[in-house]
């Protein structure tokens, strides 16, 4: 594939088509064929020239690359389904079409992460990191399925949410920092 290619390469299940569809993309940029597989290219003419000839050429190298990657990067019954694709280019298209349910299914999850969201306390025998930790990992599946979240509107959440027996440090927290500025990390060692 080329040097310094990826060890570990995303592989495309059917349960993670929006992170994989990220992943693959920076892969074959810095491969420098996302245009191949997003744009595809023409086929020349008989009568072509030598320069056309060339570039040609140079666009079947990376089409074939790109196939290459793509053919190992899905599992079985993905493959099943691009391996009669002519060019990467239709083997993405497949590949789309094939999980766009995926979209749908991810707005769902996400109302179901939003109430699970608003409904998130401190339980009374959590340590404020295991907490913190917690929010900070339910709040990474929300923005996974698209939502977009500051990280001053988690950090009033976690302040919002602390036990009873926080309340005197959130009031020294929200008196010796600006709220707006607060960031998680240092909301986390407060």
């Amino acid at each position: 594939m080329g040097q310094n290619f990826p060890a570990v390469l995303p592989i495309l299940d059917g349960k993670n088509w929006n992170r994989w569809c990220v992943q693959m993309k920076a892969i074959m940029r810095f491969q420098e064929i996302d245009d191949i597989v997003e744009v595809g290219f023409y086929h020349i003419e008989a009568d072509a020239t030598k320069s056309q000839q060339q570039v040609y050429r140079e666009n079947k190298r990376k089409d074939c690359k790109a196939m290459c990657l793509l053919h190992q990067c899905v599992v079985e019954a993905h493959f099943e389904k691009i391996s009669v694709a002519k060019s990467s280019q239709e083997a993405w298209q497949i590949l789309e079409k094939c999980n766009k349910g995926a979209e749908q299914l991810k707005k769902v999850r996400l109302q179901t992460l939003r109430r699970q969201y608003e409904l998130m306390q401190m339980d009374l025998n959590e340590r404020v990191g295991q907490f913190c930790n917690r929010i900070i990992n339910h709040t990474n599946q929300m923005k996974a399925c698209g939502e977009v979240m500051a990280d001053q509107t988690i950090a009033e959440k976690i302040l919002r949410t602390l036990t009873p027996s926080f309340d005197h440090v959130v009031v020294a927290i929200e008196e010796s920092k600006k709220s707006e500025e607060l960031k998680l990390e240092e909301l986390q060692g407060s």
